[in-house]
């Protein structure tokens, strides 16, 4: 705002290089610049000063879509003013020449003409569509046809004011229908939730049964390997007692057929030695037999030799030794 400074029938004014400052004397203009320093007298004086920044406002528009469903809007809006004087002569900008103060509101009646504005496009734009399709599109076609209608607004144009840029931050609808359309999204969401647990608890009892068959697999395996072991030690067993039976039987028959070769000799030895005796005289025959005898015993306590018995003796020894010479003397 600029400073005032009263020294009785004189003032001094001083402005900030922001601000457009306008001296009226008798409705005529006689100073109009930005940054002014200028001595004057308030009792024929009239100032105007505009602000030539940028100014923001904020934005609030709560409407009805095409299919009567709540939706309100949030953002900002930037102005300035475009033509300082057009704008004073439509707009009281005046100060109070004593405290350098607005006598009116003309920033809050400006920026009541730019919501009025900021409403009626917005709520046009609200009632061409129904929600679900205003909220898939999301603000930006909103703040387009906001900023196109702001630009050419004949109004806006006629006070000398331009505004700038407009940004939205919201666009929503009521919080009940809101959750009504975050159901389905939640839903699917839950269901796809739903679907990933079942596919990895599907994969995980997947994964337990492999691991269940590969362990039956593996114990089949050994039991298939252990019956062939054992059926090869059985069949090893069979073959060694197959084996130690042959052998036996081997042996039992070599044994067979050395007894049978030394009863074989011992008969043919027995049969010639009895082919000799049955060619030997009688009592050749006795004698042999009692040395045989005399060969078996031990000690002879007693002989009793009776004369019949030493006749018969004596008789068979000169037999038997005629029976050589006879047989002596019938070559000659």
């Amino acid at each position: 705002m600029a400073s005032i400074k009263n020294l009785g029938f004189l003032a001094q004014l001083r402005s900030d290089a922001s601000n457009h400052v306008i001296r009226y004397r008798s409705g005529k203009v006689k100073q109009s610049g930005r940054g002014l320093v200028f001595w004057f007298r308030p009792e024929t004086a009239s100032i105007a000063e505009l602000p030539m920044d940028d100014r923001e406002m904020a934005i609030f528009v709560k409407g009805r879509s095409q299919d009567f469903q709540s939706v309100a809007i949030q953002g900002t809006l930037t102005w300035h003013v475009a033509n300082p004087e057009l704008l004073a002569s439509r707009v009281d900008f005046s100060l109070g020449l004593l405290t350098g103060a607005y006598k009116s509101e003309p920033i809050q009646r400006i920026e009541t003409r730019l919501a009025g504005l900021v409403n009626q496009a917005a709520l046009q734009y609200l009632a061409q569509g129904p929600v679900r399709t205003l909220l898939d599109a999301g603000p930006e076609p909103l703040r387009h046809q906001l900023e196109a209608a702001l630009a050419n607004d004949p109004a806006l144009n006629e006070i000398g004011i331009a505004v700038t840029a407009v940004r939205l931050t919201n666009l929503a609808p009521s919080s009940e229908l809101e959750r009504a359309l975050q159901t389905p999204t939640f839903e699917a969401l839950q269901q796809k939730a739903d679907q990933a647990t079942f596919e990895r608890r599907a994969l995980a009892v997947e994964k337990e049964r492999a691991i269940a068959e590969n362990e039956l697999a593996n114990r089949t395996e050994l039991a298939r390997r252990e019956m062939l072991l054992i059926t090869q030690e059985a069949e090893n067993a069979r073959n060694r007692a197959t084996g130690l039976a042959e052998a036996q039987q081997v042996e039992a028959g070599a044994e067979a057929e050395r007894i049978r070769t030394v009863e074989s000799a011992k008969a043919e030895a027995e049969q010639a030695r009895m082919t000799i005796y049955r060619d030997l005289p009688p009592g050749v025959m006795l004698g042999l037999a009692a040395r045989e005898l005399a060969g078996k015993l031990d000690t002879i306590e007693h002989l009793n030799i009776t004369p019949d018995l030493l006749a018969t003796v004596l008789g068979e020894f000169r037999n038997a030794s005629a029976a050589p010479a006879a047989h002596t003397a019938l070559p000659r």
